[in-house]
């Protein structure tokens, strides 16, 4: 089965000083790099996705600024496919499941952000598309949130999320649990 990496929304707006900085974003980068690295190396297909807000009311991944663009730790290199998307499920109104058809991937391994919006938007997309979907948890970053009154820290979003996720849409490893799985 071929398997692919799917990075998703690893953008400058996300990262300290970006207009929607999430907790742990660097160290999330660091891991997605590292994997980066692997699947490079294997000559496996890499797709980068972006997302631009044209959304009236957007504040962050606005078009045409620094904020969108891709963070230069998982910057793509010539060749790998960089695909843009508008909505949190990397799926829908893109090129992506064309061209993963095309690639005859059936496993994605899948990382980046935010968890608790794109990441577990996409994951649930490629499950119901048929795909084995791997998320990459240590590879993945989210924020603080509130609902109701009730402040929800981001690591426990985040931990929500992935348990959620691993139940029944995806099998969820380390970036170096990963690395030990692309050698079997």
């Amino acid at each position: 089965m071929n398997r692919a990496l799917l990075l998703v929304d690893i953008q400058n707006d996300y990262f300290p000083g970006g207009k929607m900085e999430l907790c742990q974003m660097e160290q999330a980068a660091d891991k997605a790099r590292d994997l980066l690295g692997e699947f490079r190396n294997r000559e496996y297909p890499i797709f980068h996705v972006r997302h631009v807000s044209k959304n009236k009311g957007a504040t962050f991944f606005l078009p045409d600024t620094m904020g969108a663009k891709i963070h230069q730790k998982v910057d793509p290199k010539p060749g790998e496919v960089v695909i843009e998307k508008h909505f949190p499920n990397s799926f829908r109104d893109t090129s992506l499941l064309d061209l993963l058809k095309a690639g005859k991937t059936g496993e994605l391994l899948i990382c980046g952000a935010m968890t608790h919006m794109c990441i577990d938007a996409t994951t649930r997309a490629a499950f119901d598309l048929g795909f084995q979907c791997v998320v990459v948890d240590d590879a993945c970053a989210t924020r603080d949130l509130i609902f109701r009154g009730l402040e929800v820290s981001a690591a426990n979003v985040h931990a929500a999320f992935m348990s959620a996720l691993s139940s029944v849409y995806a099998k969820g490893l380390t970036a170096r649990e990963a690395v030990t799985v692309l050698g079997t």
